[in-house]
Protein backbone atom coordinates (compact mmCIF):
# COMPACT_ATOMS: atom_id res chain seq x y z
CA UNK A 1 0.00 0.00 0.00
CA UNK A 2 1.32 3.42 -0.90
CA UNK A 3 2.39 5.60 2.03
CA UNK A 4 -0.19 8.31 1.35
CA UNK A 5 -2.99 5.69 1.26
CA UNK A 6 -1.66 4.09 4.45
CA UNK A 7 -1.45 7.45 6.21
CA UNK A 8 -4.99 8.36 5.13
CA UNK A 9 -6.36 4.99 6.23
CA UNK A 10 -4.61 5.19 9.60
CA UNK A 11 -6.06 8.68 10.15
CA UNK A 12 -9.60 7.61 9.21
CA UNK A 13 -9.25 4.43 11.28
CA UNK A 14 -8.39 6.48 14.36
CA UNK A 15 -11.42 8.72 13.67
CA UNK A 16 -13.53 5.56 13.40
CA UNK A 17 -12.28 4.13 16.70
CA UNK A 18 -13.08 7.43 18.44
CA UNK A 19 -16.53 7.80 16.86
CA UNK A 20 -19.31 7.38 19.43
CA UNK A 21 -21.38 5.50 16.84
CA UNK A 22 -18.72 2.88 16.12
CA UNK A 23 -19.63 -0.70 17.10
CA UNK A 24 -17.38 -2.67 19.40
CA UNK A 25 -16.72 -5.25 16.64
CA UNK A 26 -15.59 -2.57 14.25
CA UNK A 27 -13.38 -0.96 16.90
CA UNK A 28 -11.74 -4.34 17.53
CA UNK A 29 -11.13 -4.92 13.80
CA UNK A 30 -9.77 -1.39 13.41
CA UNK A 31 -7.38 -1.78 16.32
CA UNK A 32 -6.26 -5.22 15.13
CA UNK A 33 -5.48 -3.71 11.73
CA UNK A 34 -3.54 -0.82 13.26
CA UNK A 35 -1.57 -3.28 15.41
CA UNK A 36 -0.76 -5.43 12.35
CA UNK A 37 0.71 -2.62 10.23
CA UNK A 38 4.28 -3.48 9.32
CA UNK A 39 3.99 -7.09 10.51
CA UNK A 40 3.51 -10.38 8.71
CA UNK A 41 -0.17 -10.21 9.74
CA UNK A 42 -0.85 -6.96 7.88
CA UNK A 43 -2.31 -8.49 4.70
CA UNK A 44 -4.65 -10.85 6.54
CA UNK A 45 -5.78 -8.17 8.99
CA UNK A 46 -6.33 -5.71 6.14
CA UNK A 47 -8.66 -8.17 4.42
CA UNK A 48 -10.54 -8.84 7.68
CA UNK A 49 -10.79 -5.11 8.37
CA UNK A 50 -12.24 -4.32 4.95
CA UNK A 51 -14.77 -7.15 5.35
CA UNK A 52 -15.84 -5.78 8.72
CA UNK A 53 -16.21 -2.26 7.32
CA UNK A 54 -18.31 -3.50 4.41
CA UNK A 55 -20.55 -5.43 6.80
CA UNK A 56 -21.03 -2.56 9.25
CA UNK A 57 -21.60 0.51 7.10
CA UNK A 58 -25.27 1.50 7.20
CA UNK A 59 -26.90 1.94 3.78
CA UNK A 60 -29.12 5.02 3.80
CA UNK A 61 -32.30 3.08 2.98
CA UNK A 62 -31.67 0.74 5.91
CA UNK A 63 -31.20 3.72 8.22
CA UNK A 64 -34.49 5.25 7.08
CA UNK A 65 -36.34 1.96 7.53
CA UNK A 66 -34.83 1.39 10.95
CA UNK A 67 -35.44 4.93 12.23
CA UNK A 68 -39.07 4.70 11.14
CA UNK A 69 -39.61 1.23 12.60
CA UNK A 70 -40.78 0.42 16.11
CA UNK A 71 -37.13 -0.20 17.01
CA UNK A 72 -36.03 3.28 15.92
CA UNK A 73 -37.08 4.97 19.17
CA UNK A 74 -35.34 2.24 21.18
CA UNK A 75 -32.02 3.39 19.71
CA UNK A 76 -32.63 7.03 18.81
CA UNK A 77 -35.22 7.88 21.46
CA UNK A 78 -37.46 10.83 20.66
CA UNK A 79 -34.97 11.81 17.97
CA UNK A 80 -35.96 8.86 15.70
CA UNK A 81 -38.24 10.97 13.45
CA UNK A 82 -35.45 13.54 13.06
CA UNK A 83 -32.95 10.82 12.16
CA UNK A 84 -35.34 9.48 9.51
CA UNK A 85 -35.99 12.97 8.13
CA UNK A 86 -32.26 13.75 8.00
CA UNK A 87 -31.54 10.44 6.28
CA UNK A 88 -34.19 11.19 3.65
CA UNK A 89 -32.67 14.63 3.05
CA UNK A 90 -29.15 13.33 2.53
CA UNK A 91 -30.47 10.50 0.33
CA UNK A 92 -32.08 13.07 -1.96
CA UNK A 93 -28.73 14.86 -2.05
CA UNK A 94 -27.06 11.64 -3.22
CA UNK A 95 -25.92 9.94 -0.01
CA UNK A 96 -25.65 6.16 -0.18
CA UNK A 97 -24.82 5.67 3.48
CA UNK A 98 -25.53 7.05 6.93
CA UNK A 99 -23.44 10.13 7.67
CA UNK A 100 -22.80 9.52 11.36
CA UNK A 101 -19.11 9.85 12.32
CA UNK A 102 -18.48 6.10 12.14
CA UNK A 103 -20.17 5.56 8.78
CA UNK A 104 -18.50 8.66 7.32
CA UNK A 105 -15.07 7.32 8.29
CA UNK A 106 -15.90 3.87 6.93
CA UNK A 107 -17.16 5.32 3.65
CA UNK A 108 -13.94 7.32 3.25
CA UNK A 109 -11.83 4.21 3.87
CA UNK A 110 -13.88 2.04 1.52
CA UNK A 111 -13.51 4.62 -1.26
CA UNK A 112 -9.82 3.66 -1.24
CA UNK A 113 -10.46 -0.08 -0.90
CA UNK A 114 -8.71 -1.06 -4.12
CA UNK A 115 -5.57 0.87 -3.16
CA UNK A 116 -5.68 -0.50 0.37
CA UNK A 117 -5.90 -4.12 -0.80
CA UNK A 118 -3.04 -3.80 -3.33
Amino acid sequence: MEKNVLDFTVEKTKELINAPTCSSETKEAAQAWLDAIGTDKETAETQKYIQELEADIMPIDNLIQFAESENGPKVFGDNAPNVAAHAKEIKVAGAKYCDCPACAAVEAILEKKDSILE
